[in-house]
C-alpha cells in the first residue's frame, strides 16, 4: 500500500536506505555503501511538507520511501529506496508514479533526479520509466548546484547524470 510518511516511519526509512545502499558495495561502490542516511530531523520536514510517501508491507510498516525537493522549479526526486526483500515488486516505480501524480497537483511539468549512469537500478531503471538524460547546457542552476554538491562528496568517481521526465 502506498500512503503519505509518517512520524513514526522516519527511524525505519534510514534503515531501508542503509540496507538498500549495500548494493552498491558489490559493484565496487563503497563510499555509496557507507554514506548515512538523511537525519530524522531532515526526513521529518519531508513528512510535515507532504513531500514523503511509503510503500508498506501488510503490517504497515514502511518498505520502500520516496522523498521530494523543489528545484529549477520541478518535482526533484532527493531519494528513493526500496529494502532488498521487496525488491521486484514495483515499490520504486508506483513511489514515483505517486511523486507524479503530487507534482501534478502542484502545477509542475517535470520530475527531476540525478543518478548514476552505469548502476542498472538507477539511470536504465529510470529511463525505464519515462526519465531522459539531460545534457550538461540543459541543467537549471539548481541541478548544476546538486551535481556540485554531489561531486564534492566524491560521487562523481562514476558517471552520474540528471534526468528529467515531463509531466502532463
Amino acid at each position: 500500500m502506498l500512503r503519505s510518511a509518517r512520524a513514526e516511519d522516519l527511524p525505519r526509512l534510514g534503515e531501508i536506505e542503509r540496507v538498500a545502499g549495500e548494493a552498491f558495495r558489490e559493484l565496487g561502490m563503497s563510499l555509496v555503501a557507507d554514506d548515512e542516511p538523511l537525519p530524522v530531523e531532515i526526513l521529518e520536514a519531508y513528512v510535515q511538507d507532504g513531500r514523503a510517501w511509503v510503500a508498506t508491507d501488510a503490517a504497515d510498516l514502511p518498505a520502500a520511501y520516496l522523498i521530494v525537493d523543489v528545484v529549477d522549479g520541478a518535482a526533484h526526486v532527493e531519494q528513493v529506496s526500496v529494502h532488498p526483500s521487496q525488491r521486484g515488486q514495483r515499490l520504486g516505480r508506483a513511489l514515483i508514479d505517486r511523486a507524479a501524480e503530487w507534482a501534478v497537483d502542484h502545477g509542475f511539468t517535470a520530475m527531476t533526479l540525478t543518478t548514476f549512469a552505469d548502476v542498472a537500478w538507477n539511470a536504465p531503471y529510470y529511463e525505464r520509466l519515462g526519465f531522459s538524460v539531460l545534457a550538461p547546457e540543459q541543467l537549471g542552476d539548481g541541478l548544476r548546484r546538486v551535481r556540485e554538491h554531489e561531486a564534492a562528496l566524491g560521487l562523481d568517481r562514476w558517471p552520474r547524470v540528471a534526468m528529467a521526465r515531463p509531466l502532463s
